[in-house]
């Protein structure tokens, strides 16, 4: 009933707002503002659910026009926050009516942060460890239950009424990303699995850390306390220059290692978020929305960004429309030619200019325009990509992005062919040969016995439309691409297995021979 309340006075006022613009009482480009304020100020109003669903629209620029995406990117961090006394009684619930004795002091006059779903706040341990305690705004799970059953139901009645936008754009995939994203926001010991996962993946980076997870129950976590201040508000001048090249290196190669390797990944490293001290490097908070990709997503998003740096726009072009799908209204061959024309800019940029996640998030907004429908995980990673890059500027705007994944390059290609040759994926593959073989013998004997008994026949199907050809065409050439190379690193590294000595001197710390091929030799 709020929300019919709610969405009926922004129809109002958007009403009026127009007629102030026909008029002449009002210019156009102010209008834009006031409305951009308009619906941040009604998700905001509406709640936490809300305020994450807002959240995910920011990282979509081609839905959303760019004065609303920067009101949408006030929502992580300009939240009004709430006295304590509403926040107790989940204390109460979850630690237990002593659960003060289970601090040495807290800090309940002024919460340290206030998010779309939880307040943060300092406290002191027993044994005067300094912690955050975080915990979640009362009735959360209830009210954000509610809200996802009124967003399907507002999914279902999208696919049924504007079948065209639904093709081009899957709103319940996104409404799914959404949801599986703010699960360990409504239980804070998926958050807390979160974060014991991040500090396994962070322990070879010497100038990064994760806090160190106290105490979890559903409703309060308590962590230890990230020291220093924001990296937005780092002063780079107390830090060393090897200091700050070493932070903001570390920082990148963390987040491509997430993107390529671990395929799990913070997914909102904005710089409020990333905590660092002069001598003591960066510490990486709020594990609640984290990102995950399987291993083909992994490997294309990769083999895209070299695509990228190495100005092939119709290879960028192929590969992109790879990762979604093409709807019946769609212009592949106009979007080659937005690659071709976008591409070469991004080329001939010098490094330190380059920003994979702007880039990332422009060709969506191309592919979008072209009638190419892709997975909505594209624009998060987008995201993650330009947060992380806009973090580590604030601390060393002359670090060069590039050449810290030429760095790790070696790393991360090595990563996906242990993959490749593990015993897991020997057992995988061994499988899928077995459960094909009987299939393919049968089609086999089936042909041969038509073609012995002249009863061999070809079967023509209707004509399929030019452009979806040439998609699918397109796809299927980046798919085999991809596989004769991984196929082809994988042979190379097989043949060399057994000869330590053969192998480019860089590799042979890294890799020695196993039974089922190459292995770690050790940490990095």
């Amino acid at each position: 009933m709020y929300l019919a309340q709610r969405m009926g006075r922004l129809l109002a006022t958007e009403i009026r707002r127009e007629l102030a613009v026909r008029q002449g009482r009002t210019a156009r480009e102010a209008a834009g503002r006031q409305r951009a304020q308009a619906v941040r100020q009604g998700l905001e109003d509406l709640g936490p659910f809300w305020i994450k669903i807002g959240q995910m629209l920011a990282t979509r620029p081609d839905l959303m026009p760019q004065t609303v995406l920067d009101e949408l990117e006030v929502l992580h961090d300009r939240i009004e926050p709430e006295p304590f006394a509403s926040f107790e009684p989940v204390l109460v619930g979850d630690l237990g009516a002593d659960w003060r004795e289970q601090f040495k002091d807290i800090e309940t006059d002024r919460p340290l942060g206030a998010a779309s779903l939880a307040q943060t706040y300092r406290a002191v341990m027993p044994d005067g460890q300094d912690a955050v305690v975080k915990i979640q705004r009362p009735g959360t799970r209830k009210v954000v239950t509610a809200d996802m059953a009124v967003l399907r139901r507002l999914a279902r009645t999208i696919s049924k009424r504007a079948p065209k936008f639904s093709a081009l754009v899957d709103v319940e995939a996104m409404l799914n990303v959404i949801f599986d994203a703010m699960e360990p926001e409504l239980d804070f010991t998926l958050e807390a699995k979160n974060m014991e996962r991040a500090r396994a993946c962070a322990e070879e980076f010497e100038h990064l850390s994760i806090p160190e997870v106290i105490l979890a129950t559903e409703h309060v976590l308590v962590q230890s306390l990230a020291p220093g201040r924001s990296i937005r508000d780092a002063k780079p001048e107390e830090f060393s220059e090897d200091e700050r090249l070493a932070i903001g290196q570390d920082l990148m190669a963390f987040m491509y290692k997430g993107f390529f390797n671990d395929r799990f990944f913070h997914a909102d490293p904005h710089p409020g978020n990333i905590f660092v001290e002069p001598g003591k490097g960066a510490t990486i908070i709020d594990w609640g929305m984290t990102g995950r990709m399987d291993r083909s997503l992994s490997s294309t998003i990769l083999l895209l960004f070299f695509q990228m740096a190495n100005n092939d726009g119709a290879a960028v072009a192929s590969t992109w429309i790879s990762l979604g799908h093409p709807t019946a209204w769609a212009q592949p061959l106009a979007f080659e030619d937005d690659m071709a024309n976008f591409v070469p800019k991004i080329a001939s940029a010098s490094l330190d200019e380059l920003n994979f996640g702007v880039s990332l998030t422009a060709i969506l907004q191309f592919s979008t325009k072209r009638g190419i429908r892709v997975n909505p995980a594209i624009a998060i990673l987008g995201k993650a990509f330009g947060n992380v890059e806009g973090a580590v500027r604030c601390l060393c705007p002359d670090i060069v992005i590039t050449d810290v994944l030429e760095d790790e390059i070696q790393e991360i290609i090595f990563g996906l062919v242990r993959d490749l040759l593990s015993e897991k994926q020997y057992a995988c593959n061994t499988l899928e040969m077995m459960h094909a073989a009987p299939t393919l013998m049968r089609k086999t004997q089936g042909l041969l016995d038509s073609l012995t008994n002249n009863e061999f026949t070809l079967r023509t199907v209707e004509r399929k439309d030019p452009q979806t050809v040439l998609a699918e065409a397109a796809a299927a050439r980046s798919r085999n691409r991809r596989r004769a190379l991984l196929a082809a690193t994988a042979f190379v590294l097989w043949k060399l297995r057994s000869n330590k000595a053969t192998l480019p001197q860089p590799l042979i710390p890294l890799y020695t021979p196993c039974r089922w091929g190459l292995r770690p030799a050790g940490p990095r």
